[in-house]
């Protein structure tokens, strides 16, 4: 990859569509949670912390979200990952991101649901404020803990939802969804009632049949992964024929073993069949990615140039939740970068 391409990159403007709130979590705002908790089991020094995040495989990245996810007990610290990912994307051309919040886990440590909207308010405004960065939510119902997690999930998204929420999503492990299937499609049907996009994960850790179910049953506006598309010819017929579209991780995929190596993603077929793809990062810092080097990835293994990645990155923006002005001001800009550095001109509009 040469110099250009790779300074091309960090110049993108990009947003970040599938990005989880704890998975967020870099090494420096898990020192400033763990230094406020302290005796959870995570280190508080940054040389043994970064020893403590390295990916070594899925069972560790379960251990190491979880013991991050514990250190998360007030809403200020809700708060301060959301801060967090701002001022880490900003550093990689990152102007707006919709963050996957899972309310039902702060639920489940007592935080009342009022106490974390005002968190997520603040945060957001900070975020733009000190960062350049805008922050819209989604909140998601982990998908292997049911009736309850659906109800609660739904009912701070209708009663106390944020002011940037913008869409109602599931993720967690799809093969449990079946035992809860009218509960989740109620929770969703309430939610688009409400005027919330509907942004499922589907096609994950499963088949074809997840995301016909996401489809059919949840009212999919946009799908979080749906590496799964490409074994049923019918729904990549269907998803190429609706530019539903698909918020691909390659680097997660990898890491979590849906996909046995790099080299193997899909990314390039499903590019090649004209399926609509964003690139995203999910979890970044405990699958040692970032956004940017997603297109890096992109770029180096999939061998995309200059304009392939434009065209992910418009992808991205135009998936968005944006209003229209702010993407086309996005849009704008991506234009101006492939004509050229001396055209590039961020417009300050474009995260106001």
């Amino acid at each position: 990859m040469t110099l250009d391409l790779d300074a091309f990159i960090d110049a993108l403007p990009k947003v970040e569509l599938h990005v989880h709130l704890v998975g967020s979590a870099s090494v420096p705002t898990v020192l400033e949670l763990a230094r406020r908790h302290p005796g959870n089991g995570v280190p508080a020094t940054e040389e043994e912390l970064r020893r403590f995040y390295t990916f070594r495989d899925f069972t560790d990245f379960a251990r190491v979200y979880q013991a991050v996810n514990s250190l998360v007990r007030e809403p200020e610290d809700v708060a301060t990952l959301v801060t967090g990912l701002a001022r880490d994307l900003a550093a990689q051309g990152g102007r707006y991101v919709e963050l996957q919040v899972t309310p039902y886990a702060h639920h489940l440590v007592g935080m009342p649901m009022r106490p974390v909207t005002e968190a997520l308010d603040l945060a957001a405004r900070q975020a733009l404020d000190v960062h350049g960065v805008e922050m819209a939510y989604i909140f998601d119902i982990p998908g292997e803990y049911g009736e309850e997690a659906a109800r609660i999930t739904v009912e701070h998204a209708l009663q106390e939802p944020p002011a940037a929420l913008v869409g109602f999503g599931i993720g967690g492990i799809e093969q449990e969804r079946p035992k809860y299937r009218d509960a989740y499609r109620d929770a969703f049907g309430a939610a688009r009632a409400a005027g919330l996009h509907s942004v499922p994960h589907g096609g994950e850790m499963t088949g074809p049949e997840t995301i016909w179910e996401v489809i059919e049953g949840y009212g999919a506006e946009r799908i979080g992964h749906g590496i799964a598309c490409l074994a049923d010819p019918r729904l990549v017929a269907y998803l190429r024929d609706t530019q539903l579209p698909l918020d691909v991780c390659p680097t997660s995929n990898v890491c979590t073993g849906q996909v046995a190596a790099i080299a193997d993603h899909p990314l390039p077929r499903m590019l090649e069949e004209g399926l609509y793809v964003t690139l995203n990062s999910d979890d970044p810092p405990m699958f040692a990615t970032t956004l940017a080097d997603e297109y890096r990835v992109a770029a180096r293994v999939f061998g995309l140039g200059k304009e392939e990645l434009a065209g992910l990155a418009r992808n991205g923006v135009r998936a968005s939740y944006l209003p229209d002005h702010r993407k086309q001001a996005l849009l704008d800009e991506i234009d101006a970068l492939l004509r050229g550095p001396e055209t590039h001109r961020p417009d300050p509009a474009a995260s106001v």
